[in-house]
């Protein structure tokens, strides 16, 4: 049943606004990076990993965040609608069969977001005329930066399914990154997901070694991933859905 879920949420995204949010988006982000790194040359002088600080500062923060949120808002609007949670609910599909498809279906969309960021970054470098060699890190900071997103996705995902508003969960994924930011610079990004994205995709010093333990952001980030699970689970089992 969880295989015949995931189909029906990949049903939804038919003809969906979703992939031009997807384009777009990662576009804008890359657009910004690139003329930040082509303005402030004079300081900026590693070639593809200064790119990398522009590039991830500002999908990060904004950008990824608030697509997370629309894809969680996305996957639950149609239930959201007139009493289509009452149908749902009363089909034979376990209420953790019903989450888990959601959450792949926003794993997935990020997955190609991710992709789309690797490209767009080399493409740009290129068009900003770099020529020294890509760094060999890229591959393990889309990696770890997919499953910071999976993280975030899950948590955004149980406010989408509690809340019916397309805009909360957008308007949180963006408070959390810009939070992040802050838990970040204070040196405690481990210990609230919203920061695990800049930390795993080492949006600041490229360069270097993520900058914690790759045990305590695996721990860490399990750990939320996790709760969020058990509390999306939880809501659907236990929660009577109330529509209007």
């Amino acid at each position: 049943m969880l295989i015949r879920s995931f189909r029906a949420e990949c049903i939804k995204l038919r003809r969906s606004f979703i992939w031009l949010a997807l384009a777009v988006l990662p576009l804008l982000s890359a657009v910004m990076g690139t003329f930040n790194y082509l303005n402030n040359l004079g300081i900026l002088t590693q070639q593809w990993y200064s790119l990398w600080t522009q590039h991830s500062l500002f999908y990060c923060a904004l950008f990824a965040p608030a697509l997370t949120g629309v894809y969680c808002a996305y996957v639950c609007r149609l239930e959201h609608l007139g009493r289509n949670w009452n149908s749902v609910m009363t089909m034979p599909v376990a209420p953790a069969h019903i989450f888990f498809a959601k959450l792949a279906i926003v794993s997935l969309l990020s997955v190609l977001t991710q992709l789309l960021i690797g490209a767009l970054f080399l493409l740009f470098g290129k068009l900003a005329g770099l020529t020294a060699p890509v760094p060999p890190e890229l591959f393990l900071w889309l990696i770890r930066g997919w499953w910071a997103l999976t993280v975030e996705a899950a948590l955004l995902l149980c406010v989408a399914l509690v809340i019916r508003s397309f805009a909360i969960p957008v308007g949180l994924g963006i408070l959390g990154g810009f939070c992040g930011i802050a838990a970040f610079a204070k040196g405690i990004g481990a210990y609230f997901p919203f920061s695990l994205l800049q930390l795993s995709m080492c949006t600041n010093k490229p360069d270097e070694p993520m900058q914690c333990a790759p045990q305590l952001f695996a721990a860490t980030s399990t750990l939320f991933f996790l709760a969020a699970c058990a509390f999306g689970v939880l809501w659907l089992k236990k929660r009577d859905v109330k529509t209007a």
